[in-house]
């Protein structure tokens, strides 16, 4: 199915339940027969040593000193992480994780968690048409990496028809897999990560992608242009990525259970060695400490190598503070909606019509079915509140067979159910998803509340209902707007930067697939497409990093703060009449790729300024050592507020409940990348009840690459539980505006 936050629901349906339990056993920490069962974690050491033999040397002592002999340190290891950053995954017992944890040289032992995966129209609605500005020659030696997994090599967006040979700065490899040989010099990189040895039956150990979101993902963000791609005629049009001719680094972290710490740390440490210049990551789970995350700290390290980092916000939306991926130096994606969808007409036996959301590939062969409620069709008076969401084994075959059948939304996958048993196809009523179109693998369409009303009423008013649902058309609607499952804000990592950052496209984005799967991975399904339709923030997030890609292709030399600002202060504001939570929902707004380009003015910084960010934050300096590679002092940094110590473009200040009035100090500097001279006079927007005020209110530059500093002070007062005000700064040129939004909220 296309909504990627169900996407492990969907592989772990696949499974019997005997595997899942065993693989929950092997999985536990708990005490078995009074033997500790072990655990994978992470090690992080202190600096980097010199070479890599001299690393894993050094880790394999400290291991072997916890195991008893260095045969069981070796047998345990699982991962030397030694390219880039100084760390080790290991199975260990809780007493052997505490032991490592209290030797000198170890600065923090983490344990292994398990994360989840979270375009012919997209591009041009956003504005980056074919006809866009390029400069060929810099974005062929642009090496975009993605986390996630794998990739389709025969697809027609990855062929190298054109391609010269890698890079100079390449230095990665596609592995020695006997069953991988797709890559060329488009694919010049692929490898897979899987370090807890656990077989998966859904899966192959290769780089080749299995499930289709890799290559849905790799496709959005740099596959080759091509024509008359659709899904069964769906969406028709060229589809391609943001830099076509930019080179792809594959790295298959996930797998069926999840997406283990341990193989992203482990893809992070290859991909930065390798030489990429952009990291992709759809993927993202519960971790609010930077110091304990893999992404985060993966992302750092990609940061201090001149690398930018950009994920995805998550779909728990619209519940608040579930953003993830909110480290300061990553990119954070919400997901929009672009000006489509899909619906269906359903034909009451009554003559009259309503409309369904989904994308339903088949046409009618009859100009009715009989229509049967789910719940008057359940197998006993016991299964009736099952039957009523059309669980399987709650429905009776004689009372659904050539029938259609009216359900309300339990799990994914209910037309597959009905189908099972003889069932024609499924009407389901929900009031979530209805911005986006689910693709069924039979008849099916989704329906409000109010549509399902009517329906039901209808069913009870005769005695011969019937219906008929029609192939699906695309329909226009208003856009962008934030979609209904994308994570929302306030950022649950820190109070003093404002996440999501951005919102792309990531409704119904069409983008290339696998064969080795059917559309919807469901049973039963034939459909098979080079092309599909998938929705989610996983979809959003390869449409920025593309987008960053193609600013690193003008500017080289930029730091990764440089193009995050860029992405962020030339977006284009979205409505908070459509999107209730506002810049929670859709960040600085809709992403805006031509006007990245050419920002004017950036908010820059180095690791440092992180660094110093986080210790005002209340992170103590021995657990910043994961960072750095020795403890931090904090208390001999240079004294301020947290959102003193970081130089992002936004602003965000949470109001004291104890106080009538809230006042928050922002100090910004921000880089000319403009011609000089120039003046840039301040424009401030407050909302209701808040005061907003810069010094100085212009910044003269006399030339390019020259910075300057200023003040933002917000008085705001009380304001109701769970509420939200939005305002601006914004510095404007006679060529240039660089906006930056300004929150306000009471927890």
């Amino acid at each position: 199915m296309s909504l990627l936050s169900m996407f492990l629901h969907n592989l772990t349906k696949s499974f019997s339940l005997l595997w899942l339990q065993l693989l929950l056993i092997l999985l536990s920490s708990a005490s078995v027969n009074g033997v500790e069962q072990k655990n994978f974690y992470i090690v992080f050491m202190g600096a980097h040593p010199v070479t890599r033999d001299i690393a894993s040397e050094t880790h394999l002592n400290v291991l072997s000193a916890v195991k008893g002999s260095y045969l069981d340190a070796k047998e345990s290891m699982v991962y030397s992480y030694s390219k880039s950053f100084n760390a080790f995954a290991a199975k260990l017992s809780e007493d052997e994780a505490n032991k490592l944890s209290a030797m000198d040289e170890v600065l923090l032992v983490s344990q292994n968690q398990y994360r989840k995966l979270h375009t012919t129209r997209s591009w041009n609605f956003i504005g980056l048409p074919l006809t866009a500005k390029r400069r060929l020659k810099l974005e062929s030696d642009i090496v975009v990496a993605l986390l996630d997994s794998g990739i389709t090599p025969e697809s027609k967006s990855f062929k190298d028809d054109g391609f010269g040979p890698p890079p100079a700065k390449w230095k990665g490899d596609c592995g020695n897999y006997a069953n991988f040989s797709g890559c060329n010099n488009k694919i010049i990189g692929a490898k897979y990560f899987k370090g807890d040895g656990i077989p998966d039956p859904t899966d192959i150990l290769s780089p080749i992608d299995i499930v289709g979101h890799g290559t849905h993902t790799a496709s959005t963000l740099a596959g080759n242009e091509v024509p008359n791609a659709s899904l069964f005629g769906f969406a028709n049009g060229t589809v391609r990525g943001a830099v076509p001719s930019a080179r792809l680094a594959i790295y298959k972290v996930c797998w069926a259970f999840g997406c283990a710490d341990m193989d992203i740390l482990a893809a992070f440490d290859a991909a930065i060695h390798d030489g990429v210049d952009v990291i992709s990551i759809s993927l993202g789970g519960e971790s609010p400490s930077y110091v304990h995350d893999s992404i985060s700290i993966g992302a750092f390290f990609a940061m201090r190598n001149g690398i930018i980092t950009v994920a995805s916000a998550g779909n728990e939306g619209p519940i608040m503070a579930t953003v993830t991926n909110t480290a300061p130096w990553i990119v954070t994606v919400a997901a929009s909606g672009i000006d489509r969808t899909f619906e269906s007409t359903i034909q009451l036996g009554s003559g009259k019509n309503v409309s369904g959301v989904g994308v339903s590939c088949f046409n009618p062969k009859r100009e009715k079915y009989p229509l049967v409620n789910g719940i008057d069709a359940a197998m006993t008076s016991e299964s009736k509140e099952a039957a009523e969401f059309c669980y399987e084994d709650s429905l009776e075959p004689s009372k659904v067979k050539g029938k259609l059948v009216y359900c309300k939304l339990g799990t994914w996958g209910t037309e597959a159910v009905v189908k099972e048993i003889g069932g024609i196809g499924t009407i389901i009523e929900s009031e979530q998803y209805l911005n986006v179109a689910e693709v069924f693998m039979a008849p099916a369409t989704i329906v409000n509340n109010s549509i399902g009303d009517i329906i039901t009423n209808y069913i009870h008013s005769t005695r011969s209902p019937s219906a008929v649902i029609s192939k699906s058309h695309e329909v226009k609607i208003p856009a962008p707007f934030a979609a209904i499952f994308s994570s929302r804000g306030p950022n649950p990592g820190s109070q003093h930067v404002l996440k999501p950052d951005i919102a792309a496209p990531g409704i119904d984005i069409l983008a290339s697939y696998t064969l080795r799967k059917s559309i919807t991975g469901l049973k039963g399904d034939k459909q098979f497409s080079e092309f599909t339709l998938m929705s989610g923030t996983s979809m959003a997030c390869p449409h920025v990093a593309g987008v960053a890609a193609y600013v690193k292709s003008f500017h080289p030399d930029w730091t990764p703060a440089a193009i995050r600002s860029a992405i962020i202060t030339t977006a284009k504001p979205m409505s908070r009449r459509l999107n209730n939570e506002a810049e929670f929902a859709y960040g600085s707004g809709q992403l805006n790729p031509t006007k990245a380009l050419s920002p004017g003015l950036v908010y820059d910084m180095d690791h440092f300024a992180y660094i110093q960010f986080l210790c005002h934050e209340g992170y103590n300096g021995s657990s910043l050592s994961v960072f750095v590679g020795s403890p931090v002092n904090c208390t001999s940094l240079l004294p301020g507020l947290g959102y003193d110590a970081i130089n992002y473009p936004s602003m965000q200040l949470k109001l004291e409940s104890n106080k009538s009035t809230t006042v928050g100090v922002f100090r910004r500097r921000v880089t000319n990348v403009g011609p000089a001279p120039t003046i840039y006079n301040a424009t401030i927007r407050s909302p209701k009840g808040v005061e907003i005020t810069v010094k100085p209110t212009s910044l003269i530059f006399s030339q390019t690459l020259q910075k300057r500093s200023f003040k933002v002070v917000v008085k705001a007062k009380s304001m109701a539980s769970v509420q939200i005000v939005s305002g601006s700064l914004i510095w404007k040129s006679p060529r240039y505006t660089v906006r930056s939004p300004i929150v306000i909220y009471s927890p």
